[in-house]
């Protein structure tokens, strides 16, 4: 997903929400800290977005019904919102104080809050899955990221399993 695909899909989230806010916790929040091209972050067709406020889940909902995954949205555009929640990812103290807004004449008055690139980071370590592992490795090899704040952040989780608080540290530390 590009930056104008990414910023339709915020134009089109905020609409549907009725918000001028949303929640980017994926990896599509790096949108807002690069001004450049991330092969590991376009290759994806799908933003996952949030409501601040959705204590039952509906907002994300929503989204899903509305520009989700196998919609009418994606069947014409090629790309989709995944509805979620912030408590789909599994993040370090503070992060909402770290958002970054992203706001564009592309996003026609709505801001994304997107997770800061530490934050984004982790929560995408502790998902571990293979195509999160390769985006956690760009991260790391374009100088995004530094390894002392990631393995400050790891240690500001406090809900995670042992074994998977060292997988992550392990990935800090090896790329």
């Amino acid at each position: 997903m590009n930056k104008a695909q990414f910023e339709h899909t915020i134009r089109a989230a905020g609409s549907i929400l009725g918000d001028n806010e949303v929640l980017v916790i994926g990896s599509q929040a790096i949108h807002a800290s690069i001004d450049y091209k991330l092969d590991e972050a376009e290759r994806s067709i799908e933003v996952d977005v949030s409501s601040l406020n959705d204590p039952d889940g509906s907002k994300a909902d929503l989204i899903d019904g509305s520009i989700g995954e196998l919609s009418v949205f994606q069947e014409t555009y090629g790309y989709y919102a995944q509805g979620v929640t912030p408590q789909t990812a599994i993040l370090a103290d503070g992060w909402r104080e770290r958002l970054i807004p992203y706001l564009t004449p592309g996003t026609n008055g709505v801001t994304a809050l997107c997770l800061e690139p530490h934050d984004l980071w982790i929560s995408k370590a502790v998902a571990g899955r293979p195509k999160d592992k390769e985006f956690c490795r760009a991260l790391i090899d374009r100088n995004l990221v530094e390894v002392k704040t990631l393995h400050q952040r790891l240690e500001m989780i406090s809900n995670i399993n042992p074994a998977v608080r060292k997988q992550v540290s392990g990935i800090i530390e090896n790329g």
